[in-house]
């Protein structure tokens, strides 16, 4: 699996994307895969960066309905338009995502799906339930969020990547992470704990109970992030197992 950390930033980051992860994995019996987790409003200018054909993407991960994970979804779809896209392209989320992305596209550009020469496809894939499509293995959990939150883990290949989406860890997140080779979490804070949201200390102790042999630390606040970087980067640097890293935008690793 190649992991493209495509943006890392929080909500409201004025110098960051918002995150968003590009995982391209290549297996002997699903062939290639090519999935982006979240598409919040600033994100898509960073896929286009990185990715000129419109069929590259095989499907789209929505862990929860905040404009900063779902927003960018009108965007990228009217540039496939644009760019001449043909195949089908599947959008996967929690309960109510064909309702929410057919709307907010509608909202954004009221007649362009009409013009689509690709087929949209949805699948809602719930915690329980494990769904194998798009050549990859998926399960979810429901985080820890102020708005319903699914973590995903995707497998392929004997290789895994757990994204946390937004919110804090649970029992059940945990038990879905087990064993994984990377961790993806929500950071927002080094030490501090607030409502809804993780911390690098607490995602730390997450990833060293589920096994993890790396962790990335993505959405951290914007002004924690510029403020506390270096004491950041000592506190991730003193831990030896898992390795653990804050990815920089566009920064790619293989598992």
């Amino acid at each position: 699996m190649i992991i493209k950390f495509l943006g890392v930033g929080e909500a409201f980051d004025e110098t960051l994307s918002n995150t968003s992860i590009w995982v391209r994995a290549e297996g002997a019996e699903s062939g290639k895969s090519s999935v982006l987790l979240d598409c919040g409003f600033t994100a898509p200018p960073s896929f286009w960066r990185n990715c000129q054909d419109p069929d590259e993407l095989d499907a789209i991960w929505i862990s929860h309905f905040h404009g900063d994970h779902f927003f960018g979804i009108p965007a990228l779809l009217t540039r496939f338009w644009e760019m001449g896209r043909k195949k089908t392209l599947l959008i996967a989320g929690q309960e109510g995502v064909e309702q929410i992305i057919l709307k907010t596209t509608r909202l954004a550009y009221a007649s362009i799906m009409d013009k689509f020469a690709f087929e949209l496809q949805f699948r809602e894939i719930e915690p329980g339930e494990s769904v194998r499509t798009a050549g990859l293995s998926w399960r979810t959990a429901l985080n820890g969020h102020s708005r319903r939150d699914l973590a995903l883990r995707l497998d392929s290949g004997g290789k895994s990547v757990f994204y946390s989406g937004d919110g804090l860890a649970t029992p059940e997140t945990l038990t879905l992470a087990l064993g994984c080779d990377l961790i993806i979490h929500e950071a927002f804070r080094l030490d501090q704990n607030i409502p809804n949201h993780g911390n690098i200390l607490s995602c730390i102790d997450f990833a060293r109970l589920a096994g993890a042999r790396s962790l990335a630390l993505v959405h951290v606040e914007r002004n924690e992030r510029r403020n506390r970087r270096e004491e950041i980067l000592r506190v991730i640097a003193d831990v030896k197992d898992p390795r653990v890293f804050m990815p920089e935008p566009e920064e790619e690793v293989e598992i």
